[in-house]
């Protein structure tokens, strides 16, 4: 096995921008042992290059020429996020040992064999004169996986308990599940699962912005207002990732704006008011969540919940609700109670998977991403 790269120092940062399109959470971490926080940085994308990658998720004109400015975009916004973390943290670039970048997803075709995320390492890599590991997802899909969800690993890495079940519920604009097993039962990574549960935030955001003209619906308020609307809320289970077993994956290339219109329009939409609908995408996002974790994850004990969607108040009530609906009560809680703020907890996976890489350790999981065995991950780009 080849010999690791000489990783300075136990010092990661971890960049995340994901399926909501809001911006870049950048955070630096002490992995010397169990992954500790030093600071973050949050910066916003500029509504130009927002609505760039939004329209970048569908066939177009000039695709590759605007795909290639928006990753040299992506490397300079990311290269300015860092150094500003830097800064704040009077840190240098040689305290760091690697850069992990996922880069934006704007197709995800397992199915077809590949998947396609924005970024452009090299120049990521030169103007932060930091070591930088992209393209995550590209070797588990080569050997036969969905390529995501890719933070389970992590997840059973830093939340695995003695006694209890748990499930880590990451509510972003897509929202998934790492279910992980008590460590009384098989070692870490025998008995974890995850995958991806289907919309979390991304529908509701992308409702709010068409009739708040906000980029979200704040604590879930307009939701709350509403009443559901049971034959909408069918109509949106019907589809059939709900029914389809894990391994899976999903994203902006089957939930997006065009298939909510779609389900709206069988409804007759001039009679929906549209904080009913935004109640009902809220409990489609419960819902789906929950009926996930009962029907495939049936020992989960305990759940606790990161990602933007825990700030949500009323989503987070409507998924506490169901989750005490079935058939074994689950308690729901922030992983802040676990000791790690649920805003950041990507952003530091994508640190812990960057060091996996540069110490040349497997980070997927194959009984979650469906892949033919551990490999590898990451494509390194070295300061």
């Amino acid at each position: 096995m080849p010999e690791p790269i000489d990783a300075r120092s136990h010092h990661y940062i971890g960049l995340m921008s994901g399926t909501s399109l809001d911006g870049v959470d950048a955070a630096l971490v002490d992995l010397e042992s169990a992954p500790q926080l030093i600071d973050t940085r949050y910066t916003a994308f500029p509504p130009d290059l927002r609505e760039e990658l939004l329209a970048l998720h569908a066939d177009g004109q000039a695709e590759l020429h605007r795909a290639a400015l928006v990753s040299n975009r992506l490397g300079m916004l990311y290269a300015e996020c860092v150094q500003r973390l830097l800064s704040q943290t009077n840190a240098s670039p040689r305290d760091i040992a690697a850069i992990g970048c996922h880069g934006q997803t704007v197709r995800h075709r397992p199915d077809e064999g590949y998947t396609l995320q924005l970024n452009n390492a090299s120049l990521l890599a030169e103007y932060t004169g930091i070591t930088v590991v992209s393209d995550f997802r590209s070797r588990d899909i080569a050997a036969g996986g969905n390529g995501a969800p890719l933070v389970p690993a992590f997840h059973a890495a830093c939340f695995r308990d003695e006694s209890n079940h748990r499930a880590i519920v990451n509510i972003g604009g897509i929202a998934n599940v790492t279910a992980l097993a008590s460590r009384k039962g098989p070692p870490a990574g025998d008995d974890t699962t995850g995958f991806d549960t289907g919309p979390g935030n991304m529908l509701l955001d992308a409702w709010a912005q068409q009739h708040l003209g906000a980029d979200r619906d704040e604590g879930g308020r307009f939701a709350a207002s509403g009443v559901v609307i049971d034959a909408l809320l069918k109509a949106f289970l019907a589809d059939p990732y709900f029914e389809t077993a894990p391994p899976k994956s999903t994203g902006r290339d089957r939930f997006n704006v065009q298939w909510l219109r779609e389900k709206i329009l069988a409804q007759a939409a001039a009679t929906l008011r549209p904080q009913d609908v935004q109640a009902t995408l809220a409990e489609l996002t419960a819902q789906s969540i929950a009926d996930a974790l009962q029907r495939w994850c049936p020992r989960t004990q305990e759940a606790y919940v990161c990602g933007g969607g825990a700030h949500n108040e009323d989503l987070c009530r409507r998924l506490s609700r169901r989750l005490s609906a079935g058939p074994k009560r689950v308690a729901l809680a922030s992983t802040e109670a676990l000791g790690m703020h649920p805003d950041w907890v990507e952003a530091m996976a994508f640190a812990w998977l960057a060091q996996q890489t540069i110490e040349r350790r497997p980070a997927n999981l194959p009984k979650v991403t469906g892949a033919r065995g551990p490999r590898i991950l990451g494509a390194i780009y070295p300061a």
